[in-house]
């Protein structure tokens, strides 16, 4: 593997278990983040994303399996372990009881006899760019909200808005359906004016395959087709646009790419055509700019890079 390919997928991953297409149950979805966590690729894993509405099902489902002395006889390699679980959290109520929920999780996960782990990030969907501050406001210093909004449009006051701020921007780039697709040059304007107004940002649904093409939308046999962005052009965009400047139209060109093995990664860093990024650049990308992204599946994107002879 190159540095280059390691550092752009480094804790890229956020584990979206529970939502479509893959829509698992609470256990098989926290069963399948253990077993991630303790595998060859897990440094590629992030967080856990759960509803704020199921993190007492969560709790329940997952408490053996964390890190801390809660595990039983069959889970005790899980003791060894030091590092707490990681979990994002989709406010999916009001944003108040929300917080009280994960302020509730957050103590009981606290002790080891109850497995270890922290809500440590937010993700929540706003219509206008009021809600932002309002929200901002009520949101506990520890906790890091990701704000996600329409990018049909001119999205640079949703951005402006969480300039400044501890926060960052969330972008949809996919779904079960084509017309959950923003458009290249939609998404590329959402990475320049993140970039511009030093806001990272966080992608969700969307992001199976590395390089963008035409794939099945949903995992049931017979199901429709679409055009599908692919993650390393949506993190390489970033990386340029970071290191090179280039503009929003720039970018677009680098997300429509659909040939993977225009990506030339190696030990100094990563090229597309014309672009190059080095390796401290792309490392930048990732801190400040592109932090990860939320898949349903983690063997899939893996998988895929793997094929390709990246990992």
């Amino acid at each position: 593997m190159t540095e280059a390919m390691r550092t752009l997928m480094a804790s890229l991953i956020d584990y979206a278990g529970l939502f479509p297409p893959a829509r698992l149950g609470m256990e098989p979805a926290v069963e399948a983040y253990a077993r991630h966590l303790r595998g060859e690729d897990a440094w590629v894993l992030a967080r856990f994303i759960c509803p704020a509405s199921r993190l007492g099902e969560m709790s329940r489902a997952a408490s053996a399996l964390m890190p801390g002395t809660y595990a039983t006889s069959g889970y005790r390699e899980q003791a060894e372990a030091t590092e707490p679980w990681r979990v994002s959290a989709i406010i999916d109520g009001d944003l108040g009881r929300d917080l009280e929920t994960i302020a509730g999780f957050n103590q009981h996960h606290e002790r080891e006899d109850h497995g270890l782990a922290m809500v440590d990030a937010i993700e929540m969907k706003v219509t206008e760019v009021g809600q932002i501050d309002a929200a901002i406001e009520r949101i506990p210093d520890e906790i890091y909200p990701f704000f996600e909004f329409p990018v049909a449009g001119d999205c640079r006051g949703f951005v402006a808005a969480l300039a400044g701020n501890a926060a960052g921007a969330k972008i949809r780039t996919g779904g079960i359906v084509a017309e959950a697709f923003p458009s290249p040059a939609q998404v590329g304007a959402f990475i320049v004016a993140c970039a511009g107004a030093g806001v990272p940002f966080k992608a969700t649904a969307g992001l199976h395959h590395a390089a963008r093409g035409e794939y099945p939308l949903t995992y049931e046999p017979g199901c429709a087709r679409g055009t599908m962005h692919g993650f390393v052009n949506v993190f390489v965009a970033s990386a340029m646009v970071q290191a090179q400047r280039i503009d929003a139209g720039r970018a677009a060109e680098v997300l429509e790419e659909r040939d993977a093995s225009t990506f030339k990664f190696t030990d100094e860093g990563v090229r597309w055509k014309g672009l190059f990024a080095e390796v401290a650049q792309i490392a930048k990308a990732r801190e400040a700019l592109g932090l990860s992204y939320g898949s349903c599946s983690f063997e899939e994107p893996v998988g895929e890079a793997r094929a390709l002879g990246w990992l």
